[in-house]
């Protein structure tokens, strides 16, 4: 019996070791997973040396524990009733884009003036549709504080701005007149230097591409920057095909004013204001833009069927910049929405060109924008 006792005893011993044992190796391996969570502490504990790593813990799989990290780009990604702001919602393409996002997020609407005619297209959708006004040209030498009630809770950014290649009405700070005597006497004034002279039309403040696809795009990008904590998840670039085939034929014609070189500075703009906030950035390139206006808001669950142009409807994308072709103004904001609900082509620039063919299915066209 003395014996026996003594046996349990020293086993009875063993097992409180063992059971201490791993105890203390669990608190350690605790210890070690939040310093390991916590940088902050890193160089404190571990001197500045990267940590091992360390085993999975059962918590690390539940999606709803305060220790939960999202290593897949899920939190990123646009959810249904988030807050997006169209830049330009006003235009041909930017109401276009407004319209479809409003079918699953909620639209900021930055525009330089607020008309009855421009309520009346959104006519029902007051409740996902917000307008903001700003005048982005009496932004360029200020710091974007007009757009901040417009950003401040928007979790993304579409960028439908744009002016035409070549002197016109469009130009002017309205949009409404001529500018054939501003671009005369720039032109004698520099003795017929284009560059020079457009140089000029810029410090005037007029529509120009460098003010309009530069600079406000970057006024813009810096008063996102600088409101609200709202995550900042993605920002959509429209801009156009040959801004990187700008020197080879035809497109040195249509740059002859710069506004593929202003398309070329707002882009890096983007990609470096992505890269320093850490959201993902999309530039998407269509071509010479037909179909429209439009001045109503008919809808039939896709914007590919207000065009009446039956022929040309089926859809073409590829990566970079080496396509060719024109571009339906309601294709543009399909697939606009479409990246977005999508989820897709983050961090790239694609372009996007009808062709020949019926009207791809939403199913087909999104696929294909997923395979870029």
């Amino acid at each position: 019996l003395g014996h026996s006792t003594k046996t349990y005893s020293s086993q009875h011993t063993r097992a409180n070791k063992m059971r201490y044992a791993r105890a203390i190796s669990l608190s350690s391996l605790v210890i070690l997973e939040l310093i390991h969570r916590c940088s902050a502490f890193s160089p404190l504990f571990a001197g500045g040396f990267a940590l091992p790593k360390l085993p999975k813990f059962p918590w690390d799989s539940s999606e709803n524990s305060q220790f939960s990290l999202s290593s897949n780009g899920n939190d990123s990604a646009l959810k249904p009733g988030d807050t997006i702001a169209v830049i330009g919602a006003s235009g041909n393409v930017g109401k276009l884009v407004a319209l479809r996002l409003s079918d699953t997020y909620k639209v900021n609407g930055v525009v330089r003036t607020i008309s009855p005619e421009l309520e009346a297209f959104f006519e029902g959708r007051e409740d996902r549709v917000n307008f903001f006004e700003s005048d982005l040209l009496e932004e360029l030498d200020q710091d974007g504080e007009s757009l901040f009630p417009a950003l401040k809770d928007a979790n993304a950014v579409v960028i439908c701005t744009g002016t035409t290649a070549f002197p016109t009405n469009a130009w002017s700070k309205s949009g409404e007149f001529s500018v054939t005597n501003e671009v005369l006497k720039s032109l004698l004034d520099n003795k017929f230097s284009v560059r020079d002279a457009i140089g000029d039309l810029d410090t005037l403040g007029l529509n120009t591409p460098n003010n309009v696809d530069d600079r406000a795009n970057s006024i813009v990008l810096n008063a996102w920057q600088k409101v609200g904590p709202k995550k900042k998840k993605r920002a959509i670039m429209l801009s156009s095909i040959g801004v990187q085939r700008r020197t080879a034929m035809p497109f040195p014609i249509l740059n002859a004013c710069g506004v593929l070189d202003a398309k070329a500075a707002g882009e890096a703009s983007l990609i470096k204001s992505a890269e320093e906030l850490g959201f993902s950035y999309t530039i998407i390139r269509p071509g010479q833009l037909f179909g429209g206006p439009y001045d109503n808001n008919y809808y039939l669950g896709t914007l590919f069927q207000l065009d009446k142009d039956a022929a040309t409807q089926d859809v073409q994308v590829g990566t970079g910049d080496e396509l060719l072709g024109d571009t339906l103004r309601s294709t543009l904001a399909e697939i606009t929405a479409q990246i977005c609900e999508g989820d897709c082509a983050r961090d790239m620039d694609f372009a996007a060109v009808n062709v020949k063919g019926d009207v791809p299915t939403a199913e087909i066209m999104l696929e294909r924008l997923e395979a870029l």
